[in-house]
């Protein structure tokens, strides 16, 4: 079966860090340019964050910036994103999608593959 599983997530304080994990099954995930998610109550899903599978280039949107990483672990089929100094605006449900057209992870465009689905994520809770 072909799917991306999210991972890692959980109540944190402030100032805190969390390392999400997105683990492929059924295919190999160093093809695809992955892209993390998320999503508050009340709010639209938005892209955090993308590494590209062919030079590693990778973006983020400027409320993360210097505090979360993304990177890839090909032996492991798996993309982490590591979230450190977390504020409670980053609250949220954080999914991965495998990205098309992939070079536009580049220009801070992530656009979830056709033919893929949002999975169930995992929740990031940052609160004092």
């Amino acid at each position: 079966q072909v799917q991306l599983v999210e991972s890692g997530g959980g109540l944190v304080q402030p100032g805190g860090s969390l390392r999400l994990s997105c683990a492929a099954s059924g295919f190999t995930l160093d093809y695809y340019t992955i892209g993390w998610f998320r999503q508050a109550p009340g709010k639209e899903r938005e892209g955090v964050s993308c590494m590209t599978n062919t030079d590693g280039t990778t973006y983020y949107i400027d409320s993360v910036k210097g505090r979360f990483t993304i990177s890839r672990d090909n032996a492991k089929n798996t993309v982490y994103l590591q979230m450190n100094s977390l504020k409670p605006e980053d609250t949220a449900h954080y999914y991965c999608r495998t990205l098309s057209p992939a070079f536009m992870c580049a220009w801070g465009v992530l656009t979830p593959a056709e033919g893929g689905s949002w999975g169930q994520g995992t929740q990031v809770t940052v609160s004092s």
